[in-house]
């Protein structure tokens, strides 16, 4: 009997064996996630936005001394995070405020892009919000709303994504994108290719949204724009905050 605990020695031994590759086990683990390598354009806060991670989190998992300098080809630990996503189509490398130059507004012309949803109001509009960007706007509409391909194109993207919910995202041509989040269900997929006015998705309240709305983001060359500055005039869709 050894400290009242067994009455066999080897039994003992075998135990406190078994506790000490326990230990041992238990200080090699470490936080649950996957690894990304740092692709061109990219940096902490666009790679944990297409995550969902917040890039503080990001920074202090891999003990990053400064996050305003990540290497390309780098390796990142992405907490929680179970499989690699392609960073540079879900999160645009930045924001922009600028109305659309003169050229693009030529190219645009009358009904290039038209609203996603039919009937629906502007709930949150683009631009700053707190420490980070809205890339987009959110429109509110009853869960189930047919959602639309604003222009037509190619689907690039049609998955669950922790922060968009169920989001699509469509190449257009000529370096503009649209995406489509907090779907219900999308109901395209990578490849197909969809036209202006196609059903691509039902409205709902997945990702981070306070309830059913579609969050709407127009693209050129990977910059975020403010929608509203390429969909026509609709009395039913109005902006919840300045177009900048």
């Amino acid at each position: 009997m050894v400290d009242g605990r067994v009455r066999f020695r080897h039994g003992v031994a075998l135990v406190g064996m078994a506790v000490i590759l326990a230990g041992c086990a238990a200080k090699k683990s470490g936080p649950a996630g996957i690894y990304h390598i740092v692709e061109p354009g990219e940096n902490l806060y666009r790679i944990g936005k297409a995550y969902g991670v917040s890039s503080e989190a990001i920074t202090r998992v891999n003990k990053i001394k400064n996050p305003n300098r990540i290497l390309v080809g780098q390796k990142l630990l992405i907490p929680g995070a179970t499989r690699r996503l392609p960073v540079s189509v879900i999160t645009p490398t930045r924001a922009s405020t600028r109305r659309p130059a003169r050229v693009d507004r030529a190219e645009l012309g009358s009904g290039k892009f038209v609203w996603p949803v039919a009937r629906g109001s502007v709930s949150s509009g683009f631009g700053r919000r707190g420490n980070s960007n809205h890339d987009g706007i959110d429109i509110a509409a009853p869960e189930g709303t047919p959602v639309f391909a604003s222009r037509g194109g190619r689907v690039v993207f049609s998955d669950h994504l922790r922060g968009y919910g169920n989001v699509v995202i469509i190449e257009h041509g000529g370096g503009y994108a649209t995406v489509y989040g907090h779907n219900r269900v999308n109901l395209v997929k990578p490849g197909d290719e969809v036209k202006q006015g196609q059903q691509i998705a039902l409205l709902g309240m997945t990702g981070r949204t306070s309830g059913p709305s579609l969050h709407f983001e127009v693209r050129k060359n990977n910059i975020a724009r403010n929608p509203l500055f390429f969909l026509p005039p609709q009395s039913v869709a109005r902006a919840a905050a300045t177009d900048g």
